[in-house]
């Protein structure tokens, strides 16, 4: 039997834009030739797509770290980079992504083909061309690519059904969906056979289907993690409604079925809510008037009951016609996971940064937008020392270091650039 893997954890990256470049046109013919630093490119993109070929996310446990390609940084000659590759990432129908940071939910992928911008690619770096004007024909600065979007997530598929079965181990579920659609369940006569959700597609006379979730047996104690049950309750709560199977040949029908509806309102009262019909099964093992003693007692929980035999199939074709009606008309429940949506998931901000106070007169500076500023700035060059200057003014950084006793001549560290503070400068 194939693995059923329902909860994995990754890490995704996007990809960082490029630098732009500070370039000069450099052609014998070209009188004072002007700037020409081309910008970097964007970086590429991380997206989910929701494939309805895939019934699993085992494909995640293989490969768990995901990073879409930089953008190339400017070229000379106004030559921009290239923008970095976007790369979508498959996944099952039904599955929720979650920002583990922040437990929230970024995307749910309900839909086949359903396509989801999970994390947003760098924006490129201006080069030098970009910043001339008629007062600053020659500017010798250019802009660092914007930083990527790094985060670590939590794929976890709820399965997508419009029917879900439930019932005690071996209540003969599994026997149900291989006779009323095509799936082939592995059936054996002991607790615990189905280890993982079986999905049958039904076929209605109208030609359209629908799909059919054989949720492995709950038990006493499943919403504590007794069991299989707590795995996978929650791969019915997208569920038009439930059918309750029930092997009638035992002492414990009726107590089998009250202890599964106790477990489900102890998972979640919206999946005890959920509309149910009863469907007794084995009537062809027991007599026939105690089949119509049990409709009646069952009766008295829910009028929607029906008496069925999985091993003979007496009954089933009554019954589906009774769910094809249901199919049409309940309707999938509106956001029943009660999902909490990110808004900012994609936000490529890093502008923040620490100081520190090394000895009497030497400081660090770090932070990531710093570090990239840092990364394009020429020591070298004036213009773009006063242009790193200006920046740190605006973002604050001077006033934080005047916190912590920054003084004229006293020696910063912005990355691999040292530098002196010398007051009015910046």
């Amino acid at each position: 039997m194939a693995s059923f893997i329902d909860k994995v954890k990754i890490k995704i990256q996007s990809g960082r834009g490029g630098n732009g470049a500070v370039a000069w046109r450099r052609e014998k013919f070209v009188d004072k030739g002007g700037p020409a630093g081309g910008d970097g490119g964007r970086g590429g993109n991380v997206y989910f797509v929701a494939d309805k070929n895939m019934s699993t996310l085992l494909d995640f446990t293989y490969k768990s770290v995901y990073r879409a390609e930089d953008g190339e940084n400017g070229r000379n000659k106004n030559c921009h980079g290239k923008d970095g590759k976007d790369i979508f990432l498959k996944t099952p129908v039904g599955a929720i992504v979650r920002d583990l940071k922040t437990g929230k939910v970024i995307a749910d992928l309900n839909e086949d083909e359903k396509t989801i911008l999970i994390a947003k690619g760098g924006r490129g770096g201006r080069g030098n061309a970009r910043f001339a004007t008629a007062q600053k024909r020659a500017p010798q600065f250019c802009e660092p690519g914007e930083a990527p979007v790094e985060r670590e997530l939590e794929l976890e598929l709820m399965l997508i059904a419009d029917v879900g079965l439930l019932g005690m181990p071996n209540a003969g579920k599994s026997s149900f969906i291989s006779k009323i659609s095509s799936a082939k369940p592995k059936i054996a006569d002991y607790p615990f056979t189905t280890l993982v959700p079986n999905l049958g597609v039904v076929k209605k006379p109208t030609g359209d289907g629908f799909v059919v979730a054989d949720i492995p047996g709950i038990i006493e104690g499943a919403h504590q993690g007794v069991g299989l049950g707590f795995e996978f309750l929650k791969h019915v709560q997208r569920c038009r409604f439930l059918i309750h199977v029930v092997d009638i040949s035992g002492s414990e029908a009726i107590d089998n079925y009250k202890k599964i509806n106790q477990e489900l309102e102890k998972y979640s009262k919206d999946l005890s809510s959920l509309y149910q019909v009863i469907m007794l099964n084995k009537t062809d093992i027991v007599d026939n008037n105690y089949v119509k003693e049990m409709i009646q007692k069952f009766k008295e929980f829910n009028n929607d009951v029906f008496a069925i035999s999985c091993a003979t199939g007496d009954g089933i074709s009554e019954f589906l016609n009774h769910l094809y009606k249901k199919v049409d008309e309940i309707p999938h429940p509106e956001n029943p996971l009660k999902i909490e949506y990110d808004a900012g998931f994609d936000d490529n901000d890093d502008s923040a940064f620490s100081v520190i106070k090394l000895n009497k007169n030497t400081f660090l500076v770090d932070g990531g937008k710093i570090r990239r500023l840092a990364g394009v700035t020429d020591i070298r060059n004036t213009q773009q020392m006063r242009r790193l200057a200006n920046i740190l003014d605006s973002m604050g950084v001077y006033q934080e270091l005047k916190k912590l006793g920054l003084k004229e001549y006293d020696t910063i560290l912005v990355s691999h650039i040292e530098t002196s503070y010398l007051g009015d400068y910046q």
